[in-house]
């Protein structure tokens, strides 16, 4: 299944609703190249909702450390919401769970850009828990 991308804002803040699986070959390449043309458009603040998203292989958590950086670089931030169990147990096996900042409620993420707005932080051993409980 190709990787779709969505787009919307909320309040200032671009949020890219992604579809599919996000692997080597051409998905990886739609999700570098939409997040260079985002970035090359002054959107620098960027939330992947990534509730779609059923697989990430190495080449996708390659590619999101690649548009983390870029975007970092230029002044900005990529965040990530709604992942699956799944992609979370990938993102605590290569300790990416410590580069990314990991949301379950989309207003958290899009708080997170300002400061001192409260936000709930995602707790990684809590939703492990909950997912293992519901088996």
């Amino acid at each position: 299944m190709a990787l779709t991308i969505q787009d919307r804002e909320r309040e200032g803040i671009t949020i890219l609703d992604l579809k599919g699986r996000l692997t080597a070959g051409e998905e990886a390449g739609i999700l570098r190249e939409r997040l260079r043309g985002e970035a090359a458009a002054g959107r620098i603040n960027i939330i992947l909702n990534l509730a779609e998203v059923d697989y990430i292989d190495s080449t996708g958590l390659g590619t999101l450390v690649i548009c983390f950086t870029s975007l970092q670089k230029a002044g900005g931030a990529l965040k990530l919401l709604n992942l699956n169990r799944r992609n979370v147990e990938l993102l605590v096996l290569t300790k990416l769970s410590t580069v990314f900042e990991i949301f379950n409620d989309e207003q958290d993420a899009v708080n997170s850009f300002f400061p001192g707005r409260k936000i709930q932080r995602f707790d990684i051993l809590s939703f492990l828990q909950s997912q293992r409980a519901q088996e």
